[in-house]
């Protein structure tokens, strides 16, 4: 007779913060978009089109990749300061919301 299979857990995936380096899982990471428009936004699905880059729900990660124009490099795209100072504040409205 054949022996019952186990099913297989199911692979989480992971993502890099672009302001830390650090490996978690894709659920607890907030993704930005540069949409093919041009523009820079939160996405919360996380299906937007366009080119995205993960980030922590903390500010000092956000900080972390202003200074050091990772998230201008991982977008493939200039970012003015006003673009940033709105992705701070949606990070703490979606990183309360998590």
């Amino acid at each position: 007779m054949s022996a019952r299979q186990q099913p297989r857990p199911r692979k989480v995936p992971m993502r890099t913060c672009v302001g830390c380096r650090t490996v978690r899982p894709k659920r607890e990471m907030i993704r930005i978009v540069r949409t093919p428009e041009g523009s820079v936004v939160v996405d919360p699905t996380g299906k937007r089109s366009g080119r995205g880059a993960y980030i922590c729900p903390r500010p000092e990660c956000l900080e972390a990749a202003r200074r050091g124009r990772q998230l201008e490099r991982a977008l493939e795209h200039p970012i003015e300061d006003e673009v940033f100072d709105e992705l701070a504040r949606q990070l703490a409205a979606a990183g309360g919301a998590r």
